[in-house]
């Protein structure tokens, strides 16, 4: 069975990630991170401005590394926020493409995966694709009542990487993805727990701006009649209360950083990383270790509402993303849903193998391939 060579593209806000696999060998991976100077030109811009800035780095990278491009079968970029669709891989056509650079439903440094796979495979005369984007929406038509039919519950979270370790675990259990019946969590950032059935994501929180757990940095769902009252009391501005759901919410609100690694060794050893934000005099160790405790129990209370949605008939929960390294948080997940079903860790993401493999998918499966 042939190889094929593969560029994957993961644009993040404030850096690039570019690998290149000949089979399934990673022949180089390169991060780029941008400074604020780096930006600055563009920030009252849409990220499609950014387009040159980040597709010389890519190709800068294969230039690096000594890759000819012709020897290229695909390019397959990062998701970005196009319209809700169901998980797969997508080749990135006209209507997708317009899509991402209009940003439907939000300018965000994914869009750029797929607009810049298109732009280097299209002269090449090779597949450009997408797979497993955030927006990815297979919610069962209950999971979408919220109680105000204005603001319905929507389908945001880690799709590419859920998926990813929905199907290791099945490999694990022995047992096709699409017989599991899985909760997964991928804590990061941001906070995602889906229940996959079936192999379809069918209940997950939106992890984006406002429901489930409470995060490093965002807040989660919060009291409505609170929220009601912040947002009407003259002291905030829209934006000081959306930077309250998403960026200065959650651990950061109440210990003074989104640092879990810093959180950690401060309430393990007492030991204070520089510049992590963590004040000794505002916070003890102890308060540290409850914060954090705090935000797992929430996390568990999700998985067990979950747990209902799979009607109490869970293969495995499995945890995920770089909060799944956490020597505080995991032991206090296990102690209170290990009970519930076996649990497997697979820390971190994977998300430039994930890529690859979906690429390698769509070449070798033509049919596979989803139309937007």
């Amino acid at each position: 069975m042939a190889d094929y060579n593969i560029l994957v593209i993961n644009p993040g806000s404030t850096s690039d990630e570019v690998s290149y696999f000949r089979g399934e060998k990673e022949v180089f991976h390169k991060t780029v991170r941008y400074s604020p100077e780096d930006l600055k030109p563009y920030e009252r811009e849409k990220i499609t401005a950014q387009f040159d800035l980040r597709k010389r780095m890519a190709l800068g990278a294969l230039k690096e590394h000594g890759v000819d491009p012709k020897e290229m079968h695909a390019v397959i970029g990062r998701g970005g926020l196009v319209k809700p669709i169901e998980g797969g891989v997508y080749a990135v056509d006209d209507a997708l493409l317009a899509d991402l650079k209009e940003g439907v439903l939000g300018d965000h440094s994914s869009n750029l995966g797929g607009i810049i796979a298109r732009d280097i495979a299209e002269p090449l005369g090779i597949k450009s694709y997408i797979a497993d984007p955030v927006v990815v929406d297979e919610m069962l038509p209950l999971a979408r009542y919220s109680g105000m039919p204005e603001n319905p519950r929507i389908s945001i979270f880690h799709a590419l990487n859920q998926k990813r370790c929905g199907r290791h675990a099945a490999r694990q259990l022995g047992k096709p993805y699409e017989e599991c019946r899985l909760i997964v969590m991928h804590g990061g950032g941001g906070v995602s727990v889906g229940a996959h059935l079936a192999g379809r994501v069918i209940d997950v929180n939106n992890a984006l701006n406002g429901d489930g757990p409470f995060t490093p940095q965002r807040s989660g769902g919060v009291p409505a009649g609170g929220l009601v009252k912040m947002c009407f009391s003259g002291k905030y501005t829209q934006q000081d209360m959306m930077l309250k759901l998403k960026g200065q919410g959650g651990l950061v609100a109440y210990t003074g950083t989104s640092d879990c690694v810093a959180l950690e060794k401060y309430i393990l050893t007492g030991e204070i990383k520089p510049g992590s934000g963590i004040d000794p005099d505002k916070m003890t160790r102890d308060e540290a270790r409850e914060a954090v405790h705090a935000m797992g129990y929430q996390i568990c209370k999700e998985i067990g509402a979950l747990a209902t949605v799979l009607e109490g008939k869970v293969d495995a929960i499995v945890l995920t993303g770089g909060l799944a390294y956490d020597k505080v948080l995991v032991p206090e997940i296990k102690r209170r849903v290990g009970w519930i079903a076996q649990i497997l860790s697979y820390p971190g993401g994977d998300e430039m193998t994930a890529l690859r493999t979906a690429a390698e998918t769509a070449l070798r499966h033509p049919n596979a391939v989803k139309k937007y």
